[in-house]
């Protein structure tokens, strides 16, 4: 239904830890969208577009021929979404607003690393207050890397410590991040659920539950296919309320990710077996939380797309790479302390293995 004059524009926000899947929900909202008209707005850490990219891949923001279309996808790259409102989130509001009788929803993804309550807030501006509401906050939780620690620096230890004394693994910065995530979700979706026995599934739910009020539900998802009446149209204008949801940032008066690197590595064609095996040792050695990017294989009409958060690691061809497009291997590394020059020496051996 087309909004009128007086109605406001539902908002969905999609937020997460690294690697949850909500690029993956997004694709299925969008897939399913059954002549919706929903615009949809990117955000990205890291210097590459790889996640508008992947968007693109499937079809969003493009044509029936396959051209993008422009106005149709916004990326906005200059760090989390709550970092950079100032700067860009409230032109391209006011943009949407301008054609507002186009629009019918807005699904907004923060990034990994972002803090969705400072977004939601921004929703109280008088600039877009009359013209948008956060229909909800729907926070992605990964379940099989939720249930391992992996939001927090030592995994293993954190587990342990968990069993032990559930207050402990509060101290990692990463499971704050966490806890601020699920305190501002009107629905929490425990994805990635088929990788999950019982046992740890439970283990997962009662984490979460842990950090939620009772009215906020937790559904087990596998690669987001949920139906979109769950999804959208949960009407809690949550701007409104969000200053009665406490966060570990409540009283600072900024925010950054210092703890955090991002750095981007560009390759000539490696080995695709040589690489992951790579980037595997590379997770062991390092504090690296995400990995994701784009990969040229010798000989290999189309490009590879490689993710991986924590030790997991997903792989598969997404595309052809187009006439004139430079074949090369282009990877993101998210994590703490990152040593390029160390990484960028262990990702060569690919490299050569490739060229022999």
């Amino acid at each position: 239904m087309t909004p009128t004059s007086n109605a406001k524009i539902p908002v969905t926000i999609v937020t997460g830890f690294l690697g949850s899947g909500k690029t993956t929900l997004l694709r299925h909202i969008l897939g399913n969208a059954e002549g919706r008209r929903i615009a949809v707005i990117v955000n990205e850490f890291g210097e590459l577009g790889i996640d508008g990219e992947i968007l693109r891949g499937c079809g969003i923001g493009c044509d029936d021929d396959g051209n993008e279309r422009a106005g149709a996808l916004y990326e906005l790259a200059n760090g989390c979404v709550c970092c950079t409102v100032q700067e860009e989130f409230l032109p391209v509001m006011l943009q949407l607003a301008e054609r507002r009788g186009d629009i019918d929803a807005v699904l907004i993804e923060t990034s990994g690393l972002a803090l969705p309550k400072p977004l939601v807030q921004a929703f109280q501006w008088p600039d877009i207050a009359n013209i948008f509401t956060v229909d909800s906050v729907v926070t992605v939780v990964d379940g099989p890397a939720a249930a391992s620690g992996q939001f927090a620096a030592n995994p293993a230890a954190v587990d342990e410590a968990r069993r032990a004394d559930p207050n402990l693994d509060h101290e990692s910065p990463l499971h704050e991040l966490f806890e601020d995530q699920l305190s501002a979700a009107d629905l929490v979706v425990l994805n990635k659920t088929d990788l999950m026995d019982d046992a740890a599934r439970a283990q997962v739910e009662a984490l979460v539950r842990e950090e939620l009020p009772p009215e906020v539900k937790i559904v087990a998802a596998t690669q987001g296919k949920l139906p979109l009446a769950l999804l959208l149209g949960q009407g809690r204008a949550a701007e409104a309320s969000i200053h009665l949801r406490e966060s570990h940032h409540d009283h600072e008066e900024d925010h950054d990710h210092d703890e955090f690197d991002s750095l981007v590595i560009e390759l000539p064609p490696v080995d695709r077996d040589s690489l992951l095996a790579v980037l595997a040792r590379l997770v062991e050695q390092h504090t690296i939380y995400r990995v994701k990017g784009f990969v040229a294989i010798p000989g290999k009409p189309m490009r590879l797309l490689v993710q991986g958060v924590g030790r997991r690691f997903d792989h598969h061809f997404d595309r052809r790479w187009r006439d004139g497009e430079a074949q090369r291997t282009r990877l993101v590394f998210i994590g703490e302390d990152l040593d390029e020059g160390a990484l960028r020496k262990a990702l060569q051996e690919a490299s050569a293995v490739a060229a022999a």
